[in-house]
C-alpha cells in the first residue's frame, strides 16, 4: 500500500488530515499521480493485447474472438438463405452463432425442412445452398443444374455422427438390438417388447409387454434414407424395400422432422424412433448395436467416427459423396451413420450471395469449425477428406 496518504474517516465523512498538513497533502498528491500513471500504463497494455483479449479484428466480442479467429469474411454481407436437413440443424446453429459473431454483415437463415424438400428448393433457386444427409440422385443433379446455370453442383460432406435409435421404455436403462430385430420392429413384424427375439438380446433385462410405438419420419429425410441403407446393407432378409428419403414400410406412426421424432419418442410409454444423436442428449436412452464385434456398440461421436473413417469418395470430379462402410469389423465401431452433405453449385453461384456463401463454408470446413462438431454431438469429417472439401469451397465461382 502507498504510505502517508490520507485516510477517510471510519464514518464515511470528509477526508480529515493527518498532522504536517502539507508535508501530508504532497506526498498525497505525489502518489495519486503515481496511481493515475500505472493505471494509464495497465490500459496501454490492455490496448495492446486486444487482438487476443479484446475484439476481435471482425468486430466479434471478446468471448468469441479465440474461436472465431480463423472466420475469414472477405467481404461477405447480406442473407443467405438455406435449408434442408434436419439432423444437422444442431451443429448449423452453433456455427452460425460463431460465424456471425465474427462476419457482422452477414445473416444466414437456415430452415431444417428435411433433406428433401432442401434438395427441392435448391434446385429450384430459392437457397445458396442445401443440406442433405444423403448426396444428389442422378434426376436431383440435373435438376440441380438449371439452379446453378447449366453448371454441375457439388455434395460437400460437412457433418458426421451416429443415427441413434431412441427408445422410452420405463424400468429398461440398457437395451441391445440388432439390425435384424430392428427391421422387424420397424415393419411391425415384432409388435411387443417381451418378444423373444429382443429378450434373447438382453438376457438380463425386465421387458414388459407394453406394446411398441414405432415413429418414422412423415417428411422425405436423408436421416430415412441412411436409416433403411443400414437395414437393407446388414439385414435384406428382413427388410425388403428399395430405400430412399421417402419412408415405405407399412404401419407404425410418424412425425415432422429430427425433432418431432425425438419429442414423440421422449411422451410416448413404448416408443422407439430414429434420430441423429443430438436429438437424444436430453433424457431419451439410446440402443446398443450388435455387430460382428464382440461388444455390442454405442452410439457415440468417437464410435460414429471409427466407422465413417472407412468411408470412401464415390463422387466424380469434385464431387465429394461418400460410400458408407455399413459392416465395419473394428471393435467399438457404430455402423449406422450418416454424413450431411452441404450441396452447391461448383460454378454459376448467384453474386449477390456467392462471397457469403464461400465465406460460410470455408468456415465450417475449416479446423475451428469441425471442432466445434464433438461439442454438439456430431463427428468430424476425416482429415484426408475434409481438405479436398475445403479445396473445392475456394473454387466455388
Amino acid at each position: 500500500m502507498t504510505p502517508n496518504l490520507a485516510r477517510r474517516q471510519p464514518d464515511g465523512g470528509s477526508w480529515k488530515e493527518l498532522p504536517k498538513v502539507k508535508l501530508q497533502r504532497k506526498n498525497r498528491l505525489r502518489a495519486l499521480s503515481l496511481g493515475a500513471v500505472a493505471v494509464s500504463g495497465a490500459l496501454a497494455l490492455t490496448a495492446c493485447g486486444s487482438d487476443d483479449t479484446g475484439k476481435d479484428n471482425g468486430g466479434g466480442s471478446s468471448s468469441a474472438a479465440s474461436n472465431n479467429s480463423a472466420i475469414k469474411c472477405d467481404g461477405a454481407k447480406g442473407q443467405l438463405q438455406a435449408s434442408g436437413s434436419s439432423a444437422q440443424k444442431n451443429a448449423i446453429d452453433a456455427w452460425v452463432k460463431a460465424y456471425t459473431a465474427a462476419c457482422k454483415d452477414v445473416q444466414i437463415n437456415y430452415n431444417p425442412t428435411g433433406s428433401g424438400a432442401g434438395v427441392t428448393a435448391f434446385t429450384q433457386g430459392q437457397t445458396a445452398f442445401a443440406g442433405s444427409d444423403s448426396p444428389l440422385k442422378p434426376e436431383e443433379a440435373t435438376a440441380a443444374k438449371k439452379a446453378c446455370g447449366g453448371n454441375a453442383a457439388v455434395d460437400l460432406p460437412m457433418v458426421g455422427g451416429p443415427i441413434a435409435i431412441g427408445y422410452n421404455l420405463p424400468g429398461v436403462d440398457n437395451l441391445v438390438l440388432d439390425a435384424s430385430t430392428i427391421a422387424k420392429i420397424f415393419d411391425g413384424k415384432i409388435t411387443k417388447w417381451n418378444d423373444s427375439a429382443i429378450a434373447k438380446l438382453n438376457p438380463d433385462a425386465k421387458l414388459p409387454s407394453t406394446k411398441i410405438q414405432a415413429f418414422h419420419r412423415s417428411d422425405e429425410s436423408g436421416t430415412t434414407d441412411n436409416f433403411t441403407k443400414y437395414l437393407k446393407a446388414v439385414a435384406p432378409s428382413d427388410w425388403k424395400y428399395s430405400g430412399g428419403k421417402a419412408w415405405q414400410a407399412k404401419g407404425g406412426q410418424s412425425a415432422q422432422g429430427s425433432s418431432g421424432l425425438a419429442q414423440q419418442v421422449k411422451q410416448t410409454a413404448g416408443a422407439i424412433s430414429y434420430f441423429e444423436l443430438s436429438y437424444a442428449a436430453e433424457g431419451i436412452s439410446t440402443v446398443d448395436l450388435k455387430t460382428e464385434a464382440a461388444t455390442p456398440v454405442k452410439a457415440t461421436v468417437e464410435n460414429a467416427t471409427k466407422a465413417i473413417s472407412t468411408a470412401k469418395v464415390a463422387g466424380v470430379g469434385n464431387d465429394l459423396a461418400l460410400e458408407l462402410n455399413y459392416k465395419p469389423t473394428a471393435e467399438g465401431a457404430y455402423p449406422l451413420t450418416l454424413v450431411t452433405y452441404e450441396i452447391v453449385c461448383e460454378k454459376g453461384n448467384k453474386a449477390d450471395t456467392l462471397a457469403a456463401t464461400k465465406s460460410f463454408l470455408t468456415y465450417i470446413a475449416s479446423e475451428d469449425g469441425q471442432k466445434l462438431l464433438t461439442d454438439a454431438q456430431y463427428a468430424p469429417i476425416p482429415a484426408e477428406i475434409i481438405t479436398k472439401v475445403r479445396s473445392t469451397v475456394s473454387n466455388l465461382s
